[in-house]
């Protein structure tokens, strides 16, 4: 880490010492969610900045960052505060490298709590939130089986908390054999309600003790 990244830290938790919520958004640009899909998309994250940013203490813990795969993994968006989110321009090409985006996430998490450590910045359990509209596509199977390995095993220590969502078409046997927690599909394009879900989620977690078990509202969105 660069110095001046070192001071920006040092700054950011001094003025800011609360707790920290995590979480890093998996979002699938692969050439199948072109167009309505990706649109969808974007829009339900915008309702998902509003909607944590209105929370006054959500908007002090939660930090979101956001990693757009296909063929390539880019992290489109660094974690900051909601606030400071600001919605990434995306296009949708190419196939679907989920199991190097969830290797992706998991560096991130894990970098991202050493620097909470190194600042004595309590932080609740990580979560990685996946959305895709297909299955691990172009990536040898030995690959995609050690990142569910290594999630799998993350999610037993309760070093992170993983939810998948499959959009339209997507094979929902691939994503089960990929999740601990079943995953959800998402009904038609419904993307403003899950994120609106999603950021209430983040606020409950946020105004709850780091170690305190959090109850979930019903995932109205989504069919089993």
């Amino acid at each position: 880490m660069s110095l001046l990244a070192k001071l920006e830290d040092a700054v950011e938790f001094a003025e800011n010492p609360e707790p920290r919520c995590p979480c890093v958004l998996l979002l699938d640009t692969s050439g199948s969610m072109q167009g309505a899909p990706l649109d969808a998309m974007l829009a339900g994250l915008e309702a998902f900045r509003f909607d944590l940013a209105v929370d006054p203490l959500a908007a002090r813990r939660v930090e979101i960052a956001v990693v757009a795969f296909d063929n390539r993994i880019r992290v489109v968006q660094d974690f900051v505060p909601p606030d400071r989110f600001d919605i990434p321009f995306l296009n949708a090409e190419g196939m679907t490298h989920v199991g190097a985006a969830i290797e992706k996430a998991l560096d991130m998490v894990e970098e991202r709590k050493a620097r909470y450590r190194a600042y004595d910045v309590a932080y609740y359990r990580p979560w990685i939130f996946l959305v895709t509209d297909g299955e691990p596509q172009g990536e040898a199977p030995d690959a995609v089986q050690k990142a569910v390995d290594r999630l799998r095993d993350a999610e037993q220590r309760k070093q992170v908390a993983f939810f998948a969502v499959g959009v339209e078409n997507a094979n929902m046997e691939a994503l089960a054999k990929i999740s601990v927690r079943q995953p959800l599909r998402l009904k038609g394009l419904d993307f403003r309600e899950m994120f609106v879900w999603l950021s209430r989620s983040m606020q409950s977690v946020a105004h709850s003790r780091p170690d305190e078990t959090v109850k979930l509202a019903p995932t109205g969105w989504a069919e089993l």
